[in-house]
C-alpha cells in the first residue's frame, strides 16, 4: 500500500494537513486518480464491464429516478467515428472500450407516454440539471471501480463540441443526451504515464460555514507556484499560471468551440429548458 503521507504531497505539491485517519485500499485508489492517455490494446476480461456499470448503478441517483444510462462503444470503427468527433485524440481509438455517458430523460418520456400520461416537468431545466448530476456521480463510481482493478480512466468532453452528430452515431431518441465519454483499458506499461496532478489547495475550496472568495487568493497564488514547478518537472510547455492558463479560457468563446450552441443543441434534442 502506497505512502498516504506521499500521497497527499503528490496530489497537493506539499502536505497539506495533519491527518488520523485509518488509511485503506479506497481512499489509495481516489487519491492515486490520474488520466490515463495511453492504452494496451487488451481487451477487458468476461463482466468487467458489467461490474463497473453494477459500480455506477451503486451511486446515488434523485428520487431513485435513475435518469441515466451509458452506451459503451467497442466497434472500432465505431470508435474511429467517434474519435474524430472529439478533437481526434488517439486514445479513444486506443482503449478497448469508450462508454458514452447520457443524461436520458427518454426513459421517463417513453414510460409516461406509455401510461397515457403528459411529461410536463421534462420541459424545465431542474430535471436535466437532475439527468446530468446522476450521471456523473455515476460515471466516477465507475472509475474508482476500474481503477481499483488495475485499469486507466480518461474522460472526453469534446463529444459535445458533436453532440447532435454523436447522437445520430448512436441512434439517441429525444430526451437523451450525451454529457462525456469514457475511455477504459489497461494503461501502456512501455509509455511515460501522466503524474498525479496537483490540485487547488484546501482553503480554496473547502469553506466552513459561510463561503469566503477573497480569501481564496493566498491559496490560489500559492497553487500558481506549485502548478509552475509541476510544469517544469514534467517537462510541459506551458509558459503561464494556472490562473492565466483558466481566465484565458474563458475570456473568449475560443474554448467553448461547437459548445456555445449548447442551448440550440439541448432544443433540438427536445428539451425546452423553461
Amino acid at each position: 500500500m502506497t505512502n498516504p503521507t506521499e500521497l497527499l504531497r503528490s496530489r497537493y505539491g506539499e502536505i497539506p494537513f495533519n491527518y488520523e485517519i485509518d488509511w485503506n485500499n479506497s481512499l489509495e485508489t481516489l487519491v492515486s486518480h490520474r488520466s490515463v492517455r495511453s492504452y494496451l490494446s487488451n481487451p477487458l476480461p468476461s463482466g468487467t464491464l458489467e461490474w463497473l456499470v453494477a459500480a455506477a448503478q451503486s451511486a446515488a441517483s434523485s428520487a431513485n429516478m435513475q435518469t441515466w444510462s451509458v452506451v459503451a462503444i467497442e466497434d472500432p470503427e465505431r470508435k474511429a467515428e467517434l474519435c474524430k468527433l472529439a478533437n481526434n485524440q488517439a486514445w479513444i481509438n486506443q482503449a478497448p472500450v469508450f462508454l458514452v455517458w447520457l443524461a436520458d430523460l427518454g426513459r421517463l418520456a417513453h414510460i409516461a407516454d406509455s401510461r397515457g400520461l403528459p411529461h410536463i416537468a421534462l420541459d424545465y431545466i431542474e430535471l436535466l440539471v437532475k439527468a446530468i448530476v446522476d450521471a456523473s456521480v455515476a460515471a466516477q463510481n465507475a472509475v474508482v471501480a476500474a481503477e481499483s482493478v488495475g485499469l486507466g480512466t480518461v474522460y472526453i468532453g469534446a463529444i459535445r463540441k458533436s453532440t447532435q452528430e454523436v447522437a445520430t452515431l448512436l441512434n439517441l431518441p429525444p430526451f437523451v443526451f450525451p454529457i462525456f465519454g469514457l475511455c477504459v483499458g489497461y494503461p501502456d506499461p512501455d509509455a511515460q504515464q501522466p503524474a498525479i496532478k496537483p490540485r487547488l489547495p484546501q482553503p480554496a475550496v473547502l469553506h466552513r460555514e459561510t463561503y469566503k472568495l477573497a480569501e481564496q487568493d493566498e491559496a490560489i497564488a500559492h497553487y500558481n507556484d506549485i502548478m509552475k514547478e509541476f510544469y517544469t518537472e514534467q517537462k510541459m510547455n506551458v509558459t503561464v499560471d494556472w490562473s492565466q492558463h483558466s481566465a484565458e479560457r474563458i475570456a473568449t468563446l475560443d474554448y467553448l468551440k461547437g459548445c456555445k450552441y449548447l442551448r440550440e443543441t439541448l432544443n433540438n434534442f427536445g428539451f425546452k429548458l423553461l
